[in-house]
Parts: C-alpha cells; structure tokens; sequence
C-alpha cells in the first residue's frame, strides 16, 4: 500500500515507508532525508487522540522510534531494530496539528546505531527521544 503526504496535508517531498503495517495502522508517517538525517511529518486525527483529547504519548512515541530509525538506515531499506529508547514528553499536540520530527545521527558502528530526535508542533517541541538501534545483518 502506497500512501500519499499530500492526501494528510503533508508536503508533497515527504514520502511513505512502505512494509510496516503497524506504522501504517498508528499513523501513517511520512519522511524524507536531509542528508543523513530524516525529516518525518505525521497529521493527528481524532482517533489519535486520548482521553484528554490530545495525542496520545504512544503515538508520539512511535513516531519518534520511527524517526530514530531512519537515522540508522538512512532511508534505505537496511533492517534496523531498537535496543534502547528514552523519551520526554515536553507539550501536548492536538487533533489537525502537523507533528514533524528531525532526527539527529549521533554515532553508526558497525552493528549500532546512536540517534536522537525532538518533534515540533510549529516552533514548539513537544517531545525529544534518544535511542540505540541495532542493524541487522543479512546471513
């Protein structure tokens, strides 16, 4: 299945990665990379919402694990897996709110990705993430 950014209100550069159903189911999310480090962008609906009627913390941080992980694959189709990942939720975002992530490559090994990330509502951010992500070899 092959979503559009533009059918969310999403720029139309941002693109959707394709295979992974639970990413689809929650979000979608889109991306682009800026250089090596991605860009993501997410449109909030209602069914995102808690019951405070702001996104929900598991949302943002599947977003932000999304993010993380396009550090460590680049955008490409490497398998990456998270080991570790550390959250701060910092302000609410709400339902029609565009919710953009910028990830950060911190340090690539061999078998170890370092990245961290922040999403924004506008100017705001509204959580930061680090993470330590494992690249999985082909046998």
């Amino acid at each position: 299945m092959s979503l559009k950014a533009e059918d969310y209100a999403i720029d139309s550069n941002y693109r959707h990665w394709q295979g992974d159903k639970a990413e689809d189911y929650i979000g979608p999310f889109f991306f682009t990379m800026d250089g090596e480090n991605p860009r993501t962008a997410f449109r909030v609906k209602e069914h995102h919402c808690n019951a405070h009627d702001t996104l929900h913390g598991g949302v943002m941080m599947a977003l932000a694990d999304y993010t993380l992980c396009l550090c460590a694959n680049g955008g490409e189709t490497e398998s990456v897996v998270t080991v570790s990942c550390n959250s701060e939720f910092i302000a609410p975002a709400f339902k029609g709110d565009l919710v953009e992530g910028r990830g950060e490559l911190v340090k690539r090994g061999g078998s170890m990705v370092f990245s961290r990330c922040e999403l924004f509502v506008g100017d705001t951010v509204v959580l930061t993430s680090s993470a330590v992500i494992k690249r999985l070899r082909k046998k």
